[in-house]
């Protein structure tokens, strides 16, 4: 899965057009960076912007993004209505996938320690990048806002984390963190009435309601012993919950921020607040997502949606979201584009999978095209991917068989794995592609002088590792796919007899395929005792593949003339 993680500076200028768009060019400068969304706010004189890509671009873009506002913003003549203490006020990293929190509080702990040595302004760690636990919340760090940071940053109590403990004048200070993403929630109501929607926030919001004597929105407050208002928390951890009317689509809303979607993700929201509000007779239309949701935000929501329907969530991603949408009724209001509202598609590049991209015919034609790759070794891998893509079928079929009402789980724990499998395997098709292209660059490179002829020679073997490895990952890959066939021809559906024996034919392939690549790689290797390893378990592989897949198709064979 890619490394990707999200960033969402906050800086302290809304009204100056050309000053934000001098950093947002800034940002767009880093390669390997998405600008997804800058959200100026007149009376705030702030603007929000996020953007997105892999850990080390994102952290480049942020410091070059830090840098230009410290030039460019002047916090001795700034105002707002919001809460602020530096040009750049807050600069959160959020993982979005394929990196755990605790690598995200590293990257955004090395930003502040750059930020505070190369730029010289005052850096607070916060949220779960903080090291002292009172500066976790970032409205501690930034208390006193601008104008106390005079006598703050010299305090002993909030001397900064990284950078000078000195007030900067022109640039104040900044607070870095880490945090679990945000998403921003509204579900839909069949009524105008904002006191009812308050009702329903205040049961599923964390915070709760106030206790009250009698009526519980205008009874007497009850208060504990030390005087303070007793609350009755809601049933929904990580969430904050208000109720508002719509005027534009004439009906009541429950606005959400869901500040932790590993602890209540969208679709828990979502039900959650169907029930309490049909305790009041009230229904739930649609709801809508603000912003941009990571993709496992989406899949999760489908594959809630299918597992409460009892069926196979072993199917394409784009099922699944689609399920995701209709059932949480995200087209109610406005169309909903995964292509532009998922990070991870929106952080597509088109460049780096053009061959699985392609229709079939074109990757036909452009197979068959007089240039050497895509070759032998793609094919190879995308022939192991229609493999394992018909084994997850037979899987899904055999979860809604009649009569199998029973077994929809196991078959479907069964679909997700070979699912896993095909697209593990369709990443390969154009690797291997990539790899063979890095062996002609390196075989092309200059090799005029003894030093130019090491570089060159170090350089085609080194490719030439990566050639023979990834087509031995190709093996790896559609032999373990032997395993859902061989579950399928003994359990699946017998209708799809036919089907499991040409998957195991493609599996066969692609296994055979990938071993000859491994071994005419392997020729070119100067040491052979590099790749011995390698060869002999290739050799292992190839033929108890052919052993097992021999096996399947004596048995589907016996199944179609038993009938």
């Amino acid at each position: 899965m890619k490394r990707i993680i999200e960033c969402v500076p906050n800086f302290s200028e809304g009204r100056e057009m050309e000053v934000i768009r001098l950093i947002t060019e800034t940002i767009e400068k880093v390669q390997g960076i998405k600008l997804l969304n800058v959200d100026p706010g007149y009376a705030t004189n702030r603007t929000v912007v996020t953007f997105a890509g892999e850990p080390d671009s994102v952290v480049e873009a942020a410091f070059q993004a830090i840098k230009k506002a410290s030039d460019l913003i002047d916090m001795r003549h700034h105002s707002g209505e919001h809460p602020r203490f530096g040009a750049t006020d807050v600069c959160p990293l959020v993982p979005v996938s394929g990196i755990t929190m605790e690598e995200t509080i590293q990257y955004a702990r090395a930003l502040a320690k750059r930020v505070g040595d190369e730029l010289r302004i005052p850096v607070y760690c916060y949220e779960q990048a903080a090291y002292q636990p009172k500066r976790q919340s970032l409205a501690n760090c930034r208390s006193g806002e601008y104008e106390g940071l005079p006598v703050k940053v010299v305090s002993k109590d909030w001397k900064p984390d990284f950078g000078p403990a000195q007030f900067n004048a022109r640039s104040g200070a900044i607070a870095i963190g880490a945090r679990n993403f945000l998403v921003a929630y509204n579900v839909n109501l069949n009524t105008t009435s904002v006191r009812r929607a308050n009702s329903i926030a205040f049961d599923v919001r964390e915070a709760g309601r106030i206790l009250r004597e009698g009526d519980p929105l205008t009874g007497k407050i009850v208060n504990d012993e030390k005087g303070e208002p007793v609350r009755i928390p809601g049933t929904l951890k990580k969430v904050r919950a208000i109720g508002w009317y719509i005027r534009e689509y004439r009906m009541a809303q429950i606005s959400m921020n869901l500040t932790d979607i590993a602890v209540t993700p969208v679709h828990a929201a979502f039900d959650e607040v169907c029930e309490r509000a049909a305790e009041r007779g009230i229904r739930v239309t649609g709801s809508e997502l603000i912003g941009v949701v990571p993709l496992k935000c989406m899949l999760d929501a489908g594959k809630y949606f299918l597992h409460k329907q009892k069926r196979s969530s072993g199917i394409p991603d784009e099922e699944i979201i689609g399920i995701a949408v209709r059932s949480l009724g995200l087209n109610e209001l406005a169309p909903f584009d995964p292509k532009k509202r998922i990070i991870e598609y929106l952080l597509k590049d088109e460049a780096k999978n053009q061959l699985v991209d392609l229709s079939l015919r074109k990757l036909i034609y452009e197979t068959a095209s007089d240039s050497p790759a895509p070759g032998g070794g793609s094919v190879s891998a995308a022939v192991g991917a229609l493999g394992a893509a018909l084994g997850s079928m037979v899987a899904n079929l055999s979860a809604h068989k009649r009569g199998w009402d029973d077994r929809w789980e196991e078959f479907s724990d069964l679909a997700e794995k070979g699912k896993s499998t095909y697209e593990n395997l369709l990443t390969m098709v154009d690797e291997d592609t990539r790899v063979f292209n890095r062996v002609m660059e390196a075989i092309g490179m200059p090799k005029e002088s003894l030093e130019q002829k090491e570089i060159r020679r170090e350089a085609i073997q080194e490719a030439t590792l990566l050639a023979i490895d990834i087509p031995f990952q190709v093996m790896k890959m559609a032999a373990d796919a032997v395993d859902l066939l061989e579950r399928m021809v003994e359990i699946g559906n017998p209708n799809s007899a036919s089907d499991v024996a040409v998957g195991s034919l493609c599996l066969r392939t692609a296994v055979s395929g990938a071993c000859l690549n491994v071994r005419i790689n392997a020729v070119e290797i100067k040491d052979p005792n590099l790749v011995k390893e390698t060869l002999a378990q290739a050799d292992r592989i190839e033929k108890e593949v052919i052993k097992r897949c021999d096996e399947i198709q004596k048995q589907v064979l016996f199944k179609i003339y038993a009938k």
